[in-house]
């Protein structure tokens, strides 16, 4: 039997033949015939014997042309000793300088029959996940790798996995440096098979294919293509959903995902997600901090290619491309086509949610963080976060305190140099920018986009919780924080926070007492700008807003919506906490620290801390001791200009403020609003702790430091402590000696003004404490008390000594003294102690020769009042005291008890 030949194996179909098959019998015969070719060359079929390239030529007419196999190299070419299949005719041509066959549908001149292929041939095998499609089964399985991650090869030495064998032997020979394929011509070394005909063509092949617009060459003619459309600006690939034109299928792939939104290729740390998978790779390089790019002339690496491709020309300074419009060359393509779209007004990218449009993707990425709120660059040392990279930058260097930019006329230094630049405009005046509506110039470019946004009225920034609009977005970051409650500028003094950078500058100064701001005709200084304006009214006594009510003028708007409010009684700034209601708003300010406690103000000498600037004022002067206001009548001076007019008013007896319901007068509108309380019962300030309500809120302060047990009132002498200022007032007089309070009746005076109204009393005979149970009436509240307990005979107070109980703890003191001895009241004039104050008082009237006590009949004075008591009996003839035993009437006691003696003949007195 004879052995089966070529000819028997072989089959060749007819053009008109092959046309009659379907798809499958094509792709059945082609794996075939690609079969029965393996097997020929395994067994060490002599191809010599054949015209192979008869048949590789009708394959290549029917389309079913094949690669050649690896080792098999039938047809070499004399001239370059290049070793073909069946590219044999095609190698020829390159060397002849031949052009190639032209392709009718995209003019490729590269081989007409492969490239057919990428025209006619279906795809069959399409990817469940993006939809991509593949020729071959084998190609569809390597790209789902890139979705599962799967890595099925893995390095013995280093355990690193890829995707595909063939990345996995270029990787192994990093660890081999095995370098197998050597060059004759130059003597280096090469791993890979392609590196060294990569190589060759640099000594052997000249580059044949020469642009004739900027004559540069190039080896292969696939590039030259491309290159060629640089200057035509040809882009033959259409995307079929928004006909957009590339010039490289490439572009044309990446550009349809952003149609699709698919980003398959996730990063394993951070799970970002990406549409190529070069971006995953250069994402990656981001965790591990590789730089494997390394430029040759000054060792700098980068992380990508194309860095290192941009940072070469900073070395040569090249510039390749040219605007066709103004000349401007560019050192890279992607910043001629930027630069394009300063002519042409594109703007392409778009956002999707506002509608705003970009001319670089860059900028619309940014742009987008506006709505996402991300922020991916964060600070190492106080964890800040930042939606520029830029932003970051600058902020670190608030870290490093470094200010390397230093003006040369003022030597002043900032962090940034643009910092510097704007700076030096306040040097040359210069204002670049200019307004094409108006002709207004300015020294900034934001300057610039600010004003602009008066003419068009645009507001782009909204905030998402109210809906209110901006119109830059610096002013929308500033507006979130009244949501937030954000305050992230803190004093370094006296730590408190604020919301903007503006009100903590102006904070400094209450700490520093800088007062930048100076009047030009008086020379005053003001800690605010608004506070010189205001001032500056003063000089020109120009008023020019008047009421429509009651024609007041005032010099400032604020001034005149203010005086509004007392014509409408509006009130629009309300208390959160408590709902009250301010006509102004730094009223409302001032109430919130009740709730709050604040007490920005702090004393420097003593410490002590204060909730208004006012009352800080007030407290120093107890420091200095001064008293500038002074009584033109009386001469008394006073540290407070309320206090005189508080004293005026004693001389005058002035009392103008009126109540509506009673008609009491007052002399002070304050004490006319507390009193109107007393009709309307109301209690507006509460305790937190206890929930205790009062009138007042000096009566809300003195009762919170019960709770507190706070005496922030010491006295100077003996460090006594009060918890109200009162009462240290109070208590200085007993070191002074001072008695302010003089009864216009007898001349006596006191150190209290409750005492002397005590005292008048005495002369009017007034008791308003009655008795609810015996209708008795007395002077004084606390002579009430003890009467009661009379009804009730209650005695909870019991000596220890004697067992005696009483009605009062007072009594109880003064009845221990009995058996102590002690006599804590000692007369100054003459030394005599007593064991009750009252008995010391009556003993000083030996002294002074004081008798508070006037008969209303005769006019006559006592010095006690049982002495007036008695007397007022000669004048009534009243005798309430009878002798039991022969019915004789005294007036007084004394007069019974002699009397009586003559019934006993009692002689008590013995000589």
């Amino acid at each position: 039997m004879d052995a089966v030949t070529y000819d028997d194996v072989h089959i060749n179909f007819t053009q008109e033949e092959w046309v009659l098959l379907d798809l499958s019998q094509k792709r059945l015969y082609k794996d075939v015939i690609l079969e029965t070719y393996r097997n020929l060359t395994a067994i060490g079929y002599k191809w010599e014997e054949h015209n192979i390239e008869e048949h590789c030529q009708n394959s290549r007419i029917y389309g079913r042309q094949e690669g050649s196999h690896p080792g098999d190299k039938p047809y070499e070419y004399t001239q370059c000793g290049k070793a073909c299949h069946s590219h044999l005719q095609s190698h020829e041509r390159i060397c002849a300088g031949e052009e190639s066959c032209e392709c009718n549908q995209c003019n490729n001149h590269s081989t007409l029959q492969n490239h057919e292929k990428n025209h006619i041939e279906e795809r069959l095998y399409e990817c469940n996940e993006c939809g991509k499609a593949f020729s071959q089964q084998s190609h569809l399985q390597k790209h789902t790798r890139t979705h599962h991650g799967q890595k099925f090869y893995e390095c013995k030495q280093c355990c690193k996995a890829f995707a595909c064998c063939s990345s996995l032997q270029k990787h192994e020979k990093d660890h081999t440096r095995d370098t197998p394929y050597e060059s004759k011509l130059s003597g280096t070394d090469f791993a890979l098979q392609s590196y060294l005909q990569n190589h060759k063509r640099t000594y052997i092949v000249q580059k044949p294919y020469k642009c004739a617009q900027c004559d540069k060459v190039f080896l292969k003619f696939s590039n030259f293509q491309r290159h060629k459309r640089t200057h035509t600006g040809e882009k033959p690939y259409e995307c079929n959903q928004c006909s957009k034109a590339f010039a490289l299928p490439r572009y044309l792939r990446k550009h349809k995902k952003t149609h699709t939104g698919e980003k398959p290729y996730e990063c394993n740390q951070c799970s970002k997600t990406f549409a190529q998978s070069s971006g995953l790779q250069n994402h990656e390089r981001i965790h591990t901090g590789e730089k494997p790019y390394e430029c040759n002339q000054c060792g700098k690496s980068f992380a990508h290619p194309s860095y290192l491709q941009k940072h070469e020309k900073t070395h040569t300074e090249e510039k390749p491309y040219e605007c066709n419009q103004c000349g401007k060359a560019f050192a890279h393509h992607s910043y001629l086509q930027k630069h394009e779209g300063t002519h042409t007004g594109e703007k392409p990218y778009e956002c999707k949610q506002c509608g705003k449009a970009f001319a670089q993707l860059i900028h619309l990425q940014v742009h987008e963080r506006i709505h996402t709120g991300e922020k991916p660059y964060e600070c190492n040392q106080c964890g800040r976060a930042f939606a520029y990279s830029s932003s970051l930058k600058n902020h670190e260097i608030v870290h490093s305190g470094k200010k390397p930019y230093e003006c040369n006329q003022c030597d002043k230094a900032f962090a940034h140099p643009r910092y510097l630049q704007k700076h030096e405009r306040t040097h040359t005046g210069e204002k670049p920018y200019e307004c094409n509506q108006c002709s207004k110039a300015f020294a900034h470019h934001s300057y610039l986009q600010k004003h602009e946004g008066t003419h068009t009225g645009e507001k782009p920034y909204e905030c998402n919780q109210c809906g209110k609009a901006f119109a830059q977005q610096s002013h929308l970051q500033v507006h979130g924080r009244i949501h937030t409650g954000e305050k992230p500028y803190v004093c370094n003094q006296c730590g408190k926070a604020f919301a903007y950078r503006s009100h903590l500058k102006v904070h400094g100064r209450a700490h520093t007492g800088e007062k930048p701001y100076e009047c030009n005709q008086c020379g005053r200084a003001f800690a605010y700008s608004s506070s010189l304006q205001i001032h500056e009214i003063i000089h020109t006594t120009e008023k020019p807003y008047e009421c429509n009510q009651c024609d007041k003028a005032f010099a400032h708007q604020s001034y005149l919506q203010k005086h509004e409010r007392t014509h409408t009684g509006e009130k629009p700034y309300k208390c959160k906490q408590c709902g009250k209601a301010f006509a102004q708003q730094i009223h409302l300010q001032v109430h919130g620290r009740i709730h709050t406690g604040e007490k920005p103000y702090e004393c420097n000498q003593c410490g002590r801390a204060f909730a208004y600037s006012s009352s800080l004022k007030k407290h120093e002067i107890v420091h200095t001791g001064e008293k500038p206001y002074e009584c033109s009548q009386c001469g008394k001076a006073f540290a407070y200009p309320r206090y005189l007019q508080k004293h005026e008013q004693t001389h005058t007896g002035e009392k103008p403020y009126e109540c509506n319901q009673c008609s009491k007068a007052f002399a002070y509108p304050s004490y006319l609003q507390k009193h109107e309380r007393t009709h309307t019962g109301e209690k507006p300030y509460e305790c937190n702790q206890c929930g205790k309500a009062f009138a007042h809120h000096s009566y809300l302060q003195n009762h919170e430091r019960m709770h507190t047990g706070e005496k922030p009132y010491e006295c100077n002498q003996c460090g006594k402590a009060f918890s109200k200022q009162t009462l240290l007032q109070l208590h200085k007089r007993t070191h002074t000696g001072e008695k302010p309070y003089v009864c216009n009746q007898c001349g006596k005076a006191f150190a209290y003004h409750s005492h002397l109204k005590v005292h008048g009393r005495a002369h009017t005979g007034e008791k308003p404490y009655e008795c609810n149970q015996c209708g008795r009436g007395f002077a004084y509240s606390s002579s009430l008390q003890i009467h009661e307990i009379i009804h009730t005979t209650e005695k909870p107070y019991e000596c220890n000594q004697c067992g005696r109980a009483f009605a009062h703890q007072s009594y109880l003191q003064k009845h221990e003294r009995t058996h102590s001895g002690e006599k804590p009241y000692k007369c100054k004039q003459c030394g005599k102690a007593f064991a009750q104050q009252i008995h010391l008082q009556v003993h000083e009237r030996i002294h002074t020769g004081e008798k508070p006590y006037e008969c209303n009949q005769c006019g006559r004075a006592f010095a006690y009042s049982s002495s007036l008591k008695k007397h007022e009996i000669v004048h009534t003839g009243e005798k309430p005291y009878e002798c039991s035993q022969c019915g004789k009437a005294f007036a007084h006691p004394r007069y019974l008890q002699k009397h009586e003696q003559t019934h006993t003949e009692e002689k008590p007195y013995e000589s």
